[in-house]
C-alpha cells in the first residue's frame, strides 16, 4: 500500500525540487548531455551548444561543480586549456537523461509543433 502520509510527501517534495532547482535553469541539461559524450574544453563546449554565452556557461559549469556532477581540469599547456568532466555521481545520471529524451520524443511536439 502507498504512503501517502504528510511526512513521504514532503520528502518527494524535496528531492524533486533540489533536482529541478538545478536542471530546471536554461542550458543546464544540453551541458551534462555534452559531457556525458566525453571530457570537453571550454571552447569546445562553448560550440556544441548553440546560443549559450559565456558568461552562462561559465555560471552553470560553476553550479555543477558545485553540486559535484562536473570537474574542472586544468591544461598547463602551452597554450592553458580549460577542460570539463562528469563526476560519477554526473555520470549517474545518463539513465535517467536518456530516459527524458525517449518520453520527450514520445510526448512532446518537437521544433515546429511536429
Amino acid at each position: 500500500m502507498a504512503d501517502h502520509s504528510e511526512q513521504a510527501c514532503r520528502q518527494v517534495d524535496t528531492s524533486i525540487t533540489r533536482v529541478f532547482e538545478l536542471f530546471g535553469k536554461r542550458w543546464t541539461g544540453p551541458i551534462v548531455s555534452v559531457l556525458m559524450q566525453r571530457p570537453v574544453y571550454f571552447a569546445d563546449l562553448r560550440r556544441a551548444i548553440p546560443g549559450i554565452s559565456e558568461r552562462m556557461l561559465s555560471d552553470r559549469l560553476s553550479e555543477l561543480g558545485a553540486a559535484g556532477l562536473v570537474v574542472r581540469q586544468v591544461d598547463e599547456g602551452p597554450p592553458l586549456r580549460v577542460a570539463y568532466r562528469l563526476t560519477e555521481a554526473g555520470e549517474a545520471l545518463e539513465p535517467a537523461l536518456k530516459e527524458l529524451g525517449r518520453w520527450a520524443d514520445a510526448h512532446l511536439a518537437g521544433p515546429g509543433g511536429c
